[in-house]
Parts: structure tokens; sequence; C-alpha cells
């Protein structure tokens, strides 16, 4: 894969480059040390997939992502050297397009180098997909195994799915939605497993509602908001409860919302609305028409609002509605007060 990296520190375009050139996989195209040389570079030989460091002198990682995506959209993964530290800037690239956050790899670090060259393979895998026919959906096959343990559960629920443009897509419809009552909100965006709890802290603060990971086991409960965790891919069963499964690690998506999304259409005995946000490739497609399919709404945002326009136009043939990233959480906050 032909790459371009994007760090104005030597040392750290170093160890980038010896673990990319270790994998005998990549080709470092160019490397930029600050953003508006990366944008230049990414006009005249755009790479496949861009290596975005956060703090640099001139503008920041944040907003050369967000050139980069204007100007010439391509794969965009951060790669900065503390996410905590910089968490708010990671995410706020993620809203303008990257694809994911992961710390910088240091030389003669096997660990690091083996995690940095698996976040790599699985962003080559996102490509691929964006980029490949889609496959025919399976039929939906909806479970009435309805247990008594549902009691206690929410009546209904929401499920957001969404991967590059996601985080700042998801603020928007938090601070948008009415109090929860009766229903419950999932959240599944696609990022690195270590930053999740990360992603949760910067979200909550977006959000009116009471917002935290989804436990396995976990009974999904009114008035609350889920992030999807990072146990592998989450689940709801018959009894409306969150399970994770981790037989499914081999899915370029991490966590899959076609996963979540099927298992409602097949499981979730109430109200239920899917929504498929702003990203790369084609996850929610598949799970969206599983919902369409069994006789829930199904939402997906339009191209001009979308950061990346690759998984909503996947899941658009299956949505009842498309919409403006600013009319979606109106659409739902009507939808939840309105009679089943």
């Amino acid at each position: 894969m032909k790459i371009g990296i994007v760090n104005d520190l030597a040392m750290a375009t170093q160890a980038i480059t010896a673990a990319l050139n270790a994998s005998g996989k990549h080709h470092v195209l160019w490397t930029a040390t600050n953003g508006h040389e990366a944008i230049e570079l990414c006009q005249s030989n755009i790479p496949e997939l861009v290596l975005m460091d956060l703090v640099m002198p001139g503008i920041n990682g944040a907003a050369t992502t967000h050139a980069i995506m204007q100007t010439c959209p391509t794969a965009i993964l951060v790669v900065t050297a503390s996410v905590a530290t910089n968490c708010a800037l990671a995410f706020e690239a993620m809203g303008a397009g990257a694809l994911d956050v992961i710390t910088t790899p240091t030389l003669n670090n096997h660990a690091e180098r083996r995690q940095f060259l698996e976040k790599i393979a699985q962003i080559e895998a996102i490509i691929a997909d964006h980029r490949a026919v889609p496959p025919s959906p399976p039929p939906s096959s909806r479970s009435n195994n309805l247990t008594t343990s549902t009691a206690t559960a929410a009546t209904t629920l929401v499920a957001i799915g969404c991967s590059a443009g996601g985080p700042a897509a998801l603020a928007t419809i938090l601070q948008a939605l009415d109090p929860l009552d009766h229903a419950a909100v999932v959240l599944v965006q696609h990022i690195d497993a270590r930053f999740i709890n990360d992603l949760a802290q910067w979200l909550t603060g977006y959000s009116h509602n009471p917002l935290h990971l989804a436990a396995d086991h976990e009974l999904i409960a009114p008035g609350h908001i889920y992030l999807a965790g990072k146990n592998g891919h989450v689940k709801t069963n018959a009894s409306a409860r969150f399970c994770y499964d981790t037989n499914l690690r081999g899915l370029a998506y991490q966590p899959s919302v076609d996963v979540f999304f099927a298992s409602i259409a097949r499981h979730w005995q109430g109200r239920a609305l899917g929504t498929v946000l702003t990203g790369m490739g084609r996850d929610g497609a598949t799970g969206l028409r599983a919902m369409r399919d069994a006789g829930f709404l199904t939402l997906a945002q339009d191209q001009k609002s979308s950061a990346l326009y690759g998984m909503p136009k996947a899941a658009a043939p299956f949505a009842t509605e498309i919409l403006p990233l600013t009319k979606i959480a109106p659409r739902i906050n009507r939808w939840l007060q309105s009679n089943p």
C-alpha cells in the first residue's frame, strides 16, 4: 500500500517508516513535516493511506485532515504520541474524516510495531471493502423468543452506526437529542479498542443523557445511551441484554455495525430505529436491510453532510429516509414522541 507520513518529529517518522518497511507490504510514497506540506503532496501525489500526526507547527492534524478530505479525500489514520493528551484533537480529526487513531510506535519495540501493523492491515481491509462490489445481504430471520427478563428493559431502541467522521456526527446528534424516557440509544463507532474509553468520556460532554460503555450481559435500560465497548462485536439477545461476540475478530470493521443491527432485527421485540452515518466502507448496509425487513424505521445520512460517503451510500437503498446530519436528531425525537 502506498502511504504518506505527516509528522514534524524526525524520530517518529523514522520509527513509522521502519515499521512499514519491516512488513514488506507497504511503500512510503512521501513524508511531510507539517500540514501545509501534506496538503500539497496529497494534491500532487495522493497516497492510499495518510498517517497523520496531531500536534505540528502551523495547522494541526485535525485541520489538515479536514483540508485533505475536502480537496483530495483518501484514507487517514491518526498516529500520535499520546491519545490521552490529545484526546479532543484526535476525535476532531476523526470527525473530519480520519478512520481511526493509534499511538506512534517506537523504534525497537516489537509489541508496538505489531499493533501498529495490525491496525494498518485493518485499514487496508476497509479500503478494499470500500472499493468492492457489495454482496447480496442475507434475508432477515427474526426471533420471537421473548423472555420474562425484558420486563425492566427499554421498550424502544435507537441504534446508530458510523466510522470516519463519526465522532463529530455523534456529538451533533447527542447535543440535539431530547431527554430519553422509555428509550435507549446504542452507538457503534469504528475505533481502536484501546481508545474507546477516551471516546466515551469525550462524547459524554455532548450528551444530555447518561452515556457509558455497554457491558457484557448488561440489560438495555431506558434513559441511557450506550457506546459499543472493547470486548468484541456487540449484539443484543432475546432478553434485551448486550452480549459480545469474540469469535468475529476477522471482520475488518470493529466493532461491526452489521453485527449489532442484525441482532436487533432478529431479537428486538419493541420499537427500533437504525441509522447509518458517515464512514468508509459498507458496514451497516446489510444490518440496515435486516432492520428494514423486520419492520423497523431506517435512516441514512446524506452525501452532502457526510465526511466520507461510503457507509451511508451503501446503506441508502435500505433506508426509509435519507437525511442531512442536522435533521437526524429532530427526526429521532419526533419518532420517539410518536405512538407505536
